[in-house]
């Protein structure tokens, strides 16, 4: 099932990560569903209203401080929006070198 490698992909990565706590995995799994369920989209685009609920994530902070870290330690690509009315933008990076 080629579909589950980035998971597999993500928790190979994460297994030695001590940065990355449960919260990280929940939401990095959540993106996952929400991309398949989506037909695969790159980008993947979604405001955080519709992937907190799904992730268990209640406050904004959490979910922003959580994709940010996703992003910053490698395992995503985020673009926030800043706007009300725009998507954010994240693409998933399944273990890929990245010229960034």
């Amino acid at each position: 099932m080629e579909f589950c490698k980035p998971l597999s992909v993500f928790f190979g990565a994460v297994k030695n990560d001590p940065r990355i706590s449960i919260t990280h995995i929940g939401l990095f799994a959540t993106i996952l569903e929400y991309w398949q369920t989506r037909g695969f989209p790159v980008p993947l685009c979604a405001y955080a209203h519709e992937i907190m609920p799904m992730a268990k994530i209640l406050a904004n902070t959490t979910y922003h401080r959580c994709i940010r870290d996703l992003h910053d330690f490698g395992y995503i690509i985020y673009q926030p929006s800043y706007k009300r009315n725009e998507r954010s933008r994240i693409i998933l990076k399944c273990g890929e070198k990245s010229d960034e």
